[in-house]
């Protein structure tokens, strides 16, 4: 399976899951776009920080 999990970085440096199991990311220039594999869509102010594919897992941050 090729889906990561989504998470944001907040002020502190934690992160906080957003989204499960995506599989289609399209960054634009000031908002992340994500779709899963359920079809469940968001848009997400902020731009690709990490992207740790091995761990399924894509950072974001504001």
């Amino acid at each position: 399976m090729c889906e990561s999990n989504v998470y944001i970085l907040d002020a502190n440096g934690e992160r906080s899951l957003i989204m499960e199991s995506v599989d289609k990311i399209v960054p634009g220039e000031k908002d992340v776009y994500l779709e899963n594999i359920f079809g469940e869509r968001k848009t997400v102010k902020g731009h690709i920080k990490e992207m740790a594919l091995v761990d399924h897992s894509i950072i974001l941050a504001k």
